[in-house]
């Protein structure tokens, strides 16, 4: 059975990566940083349920094996299906966003997978953000993921029209052209406050956003 499952999840990738290469004809963007094995947070804005997807899409088939979205339990595990996709095609790190009934602690099992090899992904904005402003106040996982390994590069990656792509609500997604930027990794400096660190890390995510002074 669990071979199978196995077998099944690499089949249902394989699929799902093609679907979102025809949908989006997704371009990875690789500035200040390259597309080798190496263990990374990648952190990213958040626009829609799929951004993870896209972000997986664009790494080198070796990378995306290595790497793990960090997804919400309680949304994925309502469903068998969706509980299947989130576990055997994407392996992901799920974490119960209920700190009420919750028994595993999110930050445990994210340092965990890190010293197992794997990759992150990260969305540290901690929801979507469907307001004016480029990007939500950052909460503090990532903070607390560059305290605990500050050997880790944290990759800040900005994802360009795919919340135009499948805009809350509707059931047919809009074929449009995605761009997914990968910037330089940050660390925590020595000494450095949280806050200074976190903002330091959302402009660092900003500069990658087409337009910007950074970008251009």
């Amino acid at each position: 059975m669990a071979i199978f499952r196995r077998f099944a999840g690499f089949i249902v990738g394989n699929a799902i990566v093609l679907f979102a290469r025809f949908l989006t004809a997704v371009r990875g963007l690789w500035l200040g940083i390259e597309p080798v094995p190496a263990k990374r947070v990648y952190f990213a804005n958040h626009t829609s349920n799929a951004d993870f997807v896209l972000i997986w899409t664009a790494l080198p088939p070796r990378m995306r094996r290595q790497t793990r979205p960090v997804a919400a339990a309680d949304y994925w595990f309502k469903s068998k299906l969706r509980g299947f996709v989130i576990t055997d095609v994407f392996n992901a790190v799920t974490i119960d966003r209920r700190a009420d009934v919750r028994t595993d602690d999110p930050m445990a099992k994210m340092v965990a997978a890190l010293d197992e090899d794997a990759s992150l992904i990260i969305f540290p904005e901690g929801r979507r953000n469907e307001g004016p402003d480029a990007l939500l106040p950052f909460k503090t996982g990532l903070f607390h993921l560059a305290t605990h390994r500050p050997d880790v590069d944290l990759v800040p990656v900005w994802l360009e029209n795919l919340n135009s792509v499948m805009p809350r609500g509707e059931v047919i997604p809009i074929p449009l052209i995605c761009t997914v930027t990968f910037g330089a990794p940050l660390h925590l400096q020595p000494d450095e406050e949280r806050d200074v660190f976190l903002s330091r890390a959302s402009e660092a995510l900003l500069a990658l956003k087409p337009g910007s002074e950074a970008e251009a």
